[in-house]
């Protein structure tokens, strides 16, 4: 089975004869940024560096700056404006990647059913998490069940498998104190006598800030203070439910924090946009908060689950799914990305073992709410 990678890719409109002019200039400069040196970006990105000097000799002409500095000794770095350059390309990434993504995930899937020898495809709806992408990339590489998968917010996955919109949901529970408190937006759409989780990570939540933390952010109550700009998970989302509660019970009104209604969509955006300088602090997983080699302050811990119909854990390619769950290869790759722990990885529960504290599964459950249209 293929597996696609849909990307985006920036095109000046007044050089559009020249489609490669910029992918390739993003590419020098993020090379540049990473090693200091254009001699390196060159031997990395596979140019001479004759090809590479004059790609950032055109942008110059084209930009009207230099995009690059020479450092004494020390080889070249990128201007400011080589710089956000590098980091526009990364947010621009970050907030496409989910939905890139999932429609490169459905064309798999349509390619999967149009195969003799498809092995069958898995239509999973889920808030977006790093150990699920990879997931899907080690089930593609192996040639287990296609995943296809589309992000959305925790709650309205859950919606999707109540009325058979797809095989799985993906969501994610803080414990602790925070568990009663969103836990029930949750149950409302599961039941115990249909329902099945898998768990999938353990994966730590908290105040991704900027390298070396200049605001001196170490809890909740400092996003308050006037001097840090903040960038906010679009509501609805379950990271922006955890940071609701969390200001909730700090007694702090949304409205006293500045750029709580700027919003990123992905926790990677989130980063990414801290990294550009354009924001001191958000709320998102470890993971991104090391991808992007920022600053992470941990205030929750959760676990991230599929829920399942029962009998579907029996089909073939939940069988297929879990074998790959399971296995020491994926659960090493879960290591690479910090901040992630697949122990359980592949676990099944029933739902009152993996909420043994909620009461709500033994009252009458009501009838969920109409799902929202997105």
């Amino acid at each position: 089975m293929h597996k696609l990678a849909i990307r985006p890719t920036w095109v000046l409109r007044e050089h559009a004869g020249d489609a490669q002019l910029m992918p390739r200039l993003l590419q020098l400069l993020g090379a540049i940024h990473e090693t200091g040196s254009l001699a390196s970006a060159c031997a990395r990105t596979g140019h001479s560096y004759r090809h590479g000097w004059g790609v950032v000799r055109e942008a110059r002409q084209i930009f009207g700056a230099p995009l690059i500095e020479s450092v004494r000794g020390r080889g070249a770095r990128l201007t400011p404006l080589g710089e956000k350059l590098v980091w526009a390309e990364q947010r621009i990434a970050a907030r496409l990647g989910p939905t890139l993504e999932s429609l490169a995930s459905e064309l798999e899937s349509e390619l999967a059913r149009a195969s003799s020898d498809a092995l069958g495809v898995l239509r999973i709806r889920a808030s977006h998490a790093f150990a699920l992408t990879a997931l899907r990339d080690f089930t593609a590489r192996r040639h287990h069940p296609t995943l296809e998968v589309t992000y959305e917010a925790g709650a309205d996955a859950l919606a999707s498998l109540h009325h058979a919109g797809c095989d799985a949901a993906g969501f994610h529970v803080p414990e602790g104190a925070l568990e009663a408190a969103l836990l029930p937006l949750y149950a409302r759409w599961l039941d115990p006598q249909v329902h099945r989780l898998v768990q999938i990570v353990t994966r730590r939540q908290g105040i991704i800030v900027a390298p070396g933390n200049p605001r001196d952010v170490t809890s909740i109550a400092d996003l308050a203070r006037p001097q840090v700009r903040f960038v906010n998970r679009q509501p609805g989302s379950g990271t922006r439910l955890v940071l609701e509660n969390l200001l909730a019970r700090a007694r702090i009104k949304p409205a006293r924090i500045h750029g709580y209604d700027r919003v990123e969509y992905t926790h990677a955006a989130v980063a990414a946009y801290i990294a550009s300088g354009m924001a001191d602090a958000g709320l998102g997983v470890e993971t991104a908060a090391r991808q992007f080699q920022l600053g992470f302050i941990p205030l929750v811990q959760e676990r991230y689950f599929l829920a399942l119909r029962r009998e579907t854990l029996q089909s073939p390619p939940v069988e297929r799914l879990l074998e790959a769950m399971r296995s020491r290869e994926f659960r090493t790759q879960l290591v690479r990305l910090q901040g992630l722990d697949g122990a359980q990885c592949g676990t099944v529960l029933e739902l009152r073992e993996a909420f043994p504290h909620f009461a709500g599964w033994a009252k009458e459950r009501r009838r969920p709410a109409r799902l929202r249209r997105p």
